[in-house]
């Protein structure tokens, strides 16, 4: 191994004409110089004080011009032009020999698959493994764990299946909240069920006509805040908002009272766009008739049922209902306990049990929009994937209205086993927030007050809420609302000390989360986030306001994972490049159980992987340091690392990621391709909420 990545990092070495692992800042007019200036100075102008041995030698005028002449070509074999979806479906479904029938694949047996010749996928084993790439080195990771390979033949370990020959007992599956397919029928025809969202949505006056009233407040509302002057008047306007409420939204938990209104109930349209999020006057529960509770859903029976003109039955909610809301709650305490944060694209299911291996003690699962939910997308389900190690563990939604909430929270709590739903109210990603979810939310309290009271009223399953601290640079507004958001029935707020305007480009400001903490009720639980990278940063928190509960740990456990190892044991831990190594092999691992030992398996691993590795390269090891701890903010100048691996691992060039991955996964396919999602090279645009 040592051979071949010696081998790998000639490129990345400081020696000759060689790339530099880090790329230098652009030097100023006044021609600052990283080698003569004092770690202050650098520290200063936000630079990673690195020790001078481990700095590249100033390159030669011909390395510059080298250097250049690199920087202006393409990096070819990296960003390619992609493939439409419509191309990509067409040659999965040709009968190529690589794609072999998975039945077949499992038996070993080309008689197994009942589709026999109407099947879509091949079922000639020799001109299969005729095309079939070479086995990986390693042992599969399912026989590793004492489990029976379920991918067989296609399995890119196969070689290694004979250590368990004759074992078909296996393992059971450690994951659960596996998406159900008779759920998912009804979804897709829209019969689907809310019985609790919608009795408690009709009780607040937020079905029908009365959602256009609501509506309508809303929006004079925004416009009494928009006519604001400065930051001071435009709070004033967020108390106004939150207080103007129609009378039906003050009472709490009322009866259903008779009838529905007369208005024309019409059958809800399959939505054209997955991510379309829209909600009409007029419609109930998509236009499906309210039936009576089936055993599957295992709700109670219903006290009593009500007709309109139309013969809609409405079933009135159990008395648990009218229970205060933080009576019926299930008790959840997030104190002095490491969180990891919800990630997009990163924190999936095998990076969350790595962590939860380096000591996270809450994980909670990618953000997942309510529409793509409620229409039944077995891949926004799939994000709600629950590990048995994750023993503590919450999923995050994301939503605009209170209907589309509610009904997502039903679901969730009726099909999932979920120890906490988190509703996303402070996502910048412009996706998002135009289609007026996410930080949209900062803008309509009312609304925020809606979402939060229906949803935590109708299950007994915690709701907390994740938030910016305002949508607007300067105008702050959650330290209006914090004393409420308790009363609206969140047991828990997370609040990211950034705007949204802000994304990631200051620090965040831990002052105004202390000040949002000492004004919160005290049956509300609040966390705080942002730029926690070390344990000092966790003791400092709390130490400075008690009255938090915990630190939500984002960006911090993407570069470096083992933040929870060094918080739970109080040291700056110089981990050496064979043991980041180890980690990257333990994912590796994660990942082939959870996404396959095929070669599909074994590619997405390798995504996901590089996604990582996209955000990795940014860790400075402590022994390279002259002041520790390293803060989140730092660029570092031109260095090197202690050994050859750990100089590939500092490299910002993909190409070297790729080449990290090919250590751990083989050798990658003809003509791959990868490009990170996120950017999040440029140290301030990282895309999670």
């Amino acid at each position: 191994m040592s051979d071949v990545v010696a081998e790998l990092a000639v490129d990345t070495s400081c020696e000759g004409d060689a790339k530099p692992a880090a790329q230098s800042p652009e030097k100023s007019a006044k021609q600052f110089s990283v080698y003569e200036a004092t770690s202050e100075e650098l520290i200063e102008r936000s630079m990673a004080p690195i020790k001078k041995e481990f700095l590249c030698p100033p390159p030669s005028r011909a390395g510059k011009q080298n250097e250049a002449a690199d920087v202006k070509a393409p990096q070819s074999g990296l960003v390619l032009e992609k493939k439409s979806k419509r191309q990509l479906k067409r040659e999965r479904r040709e009968k190529s020999a690589i794609n072999l029938c998975p039945q077949i694949a499992r038996t070993e047996d080309v008689n197994s698959c009942q589709y026999k010749e109407k099947c879509r996928f091949n079922h000639d084993i020799e001109a299969f493994k005729a095309q079939k790439p070479d086995d990986i080195e390693g042992q599969c990771p399912f026989v590793a764990s004492g489990m029976k390979c379920a991918y067989g033949l296609s399995c890119r370990f196969f070689g290694t299946h004979k250590d368990i020959a004759g074992n078909s007992a296996g393992e059971e599956n450690s994951e659960i909240n596996f998406f159900n397919k008779d759920t998912q029928r009804l979804l897709w025809k829209n019969k689907m069920t809310f019985i609790k969202a919608d009795a408690k949505l009709k009780s607040l006056g937020l079905l029908g006509h009365a959602k256009k009233s609501n509506a309508a407040e809303e929006n004079n509302a925004e416009k009494t805040q928009n006519g604001a002057n400065d930051a001071q008047s435009t709070d004033v306007a967020v108390d106004s908002a939150v207080s103007s409420e129609p009378l039906s939204e003050m009472i709490e938990d009322v009866e259903i009272p008779g009838p529905l209104e007369t208005a024309e109930v019409r059958p809800m349209k399959k939505a054209k766009s997955e991510d379309k999020e829209t909600s009409k006057p007029g419609d109930v529960n998509g236009g499906v008739k309210v039936e009576e509770e089936t055993e599957k859903n295992g709700h109670s029976t219903s006290k009593s049922e009500v007709e309109d003109e139309d013969s809609i039955k409405i079933v009135e909610t159990d008395a648990s209902l009218k229970l205060h809301l933080r009576e019926k709650k299930k008790l959840i305490d997030f104190r002095d306990k490491l969180y990891l944060a919800p990630l997009t694209t990163v924190g999936n299911l095998p990076f969350r049990r790595l962590c939860k291996v380096l000591g996270a003690d809450v994980t909670c699962g990618e953000m997942a929009m309510c529409t793509n939910l409620l229409q039944g997308q077995a891949s926004e389900w799939a994000l709600l994937r629950r590990h048995s190690s994750e023993d503590m563990f919450g999923v995050q939604i994301c939503g605009s209205f209170p209907d589309t909430v509610s009904r997502a929270v039903e679901l969730i709590d009726r099909e999932c086993t979920v120890d906490f739903i988190d509703i996303n109210m402070g996502c910048p990603i412009d996706m998002v927030v135009n289609k007026s979810a996410g930080s949209a939310l900062l803008n309509k309290p009312t609304r925020m007050k809606n979402i939060v009271e229906v949803s935590s009223s109708i299950v007994e399953t915690p709701i907390t809420i994740k938030v910016r601290t305002a949508f607007f640079e300067g105008k702050n507004r959650i330290d209006s609302l914090i004393s409420d958001i308790g009363n609206w029935g969140a047991t828990a707020v997370t609040i990211h000390g950034r705007s949204r305007q802000q994304r990631y480009s200051k620090s965040a400001d831990w002052d105004y989360i202390y000040r949002c903490t000492k004004n919160a009720s005290s049956n509300l639980q609040v966390i705080g986030n942002g730029d926690v990278y070390s344990y000092l940063d966790w003791n400092k928190h709390k130490s400075d306001c008690p009255e938090l509960s915990s630190c939500m740990i984002a960006r911090g456990a993407l570069i470096k994972p083992w933040i929870f190892t060094e918080i739970k044991e109080q040291r700056h831990w110089d981990i050496t490049s064979g043991e980041r190594l180890n980690i990257l092999k333990d994912f590796v691992r994660f990942g082939l159980q959870h996404w396959g030992s095929d070669t599909k398996g074994v590619e997405t691993t390798r995504h996901f992987l590089l996604e990582w590795l996209s955000y990795t390269f940014r860790y400075i090891p402590v022994g390279l340091l002259d002041v520790i701890p390293q803060q989140i903010n730092w660029r570092p100048p031109s260095y090197f690392g202690r050994d050859d691996l750990e100089t590939l691992m500092m490299s910002e060039s993909a190409g070297d990621w790729v080449r990290i991955s090919e250590l751990l996964l083989g050798k990658v396919p003809e003509g791959f391709t990868f490009a990170p999602k996120h950017k999040s090279n440029a140290y301030d645009r990282a895309e999670n909420g």
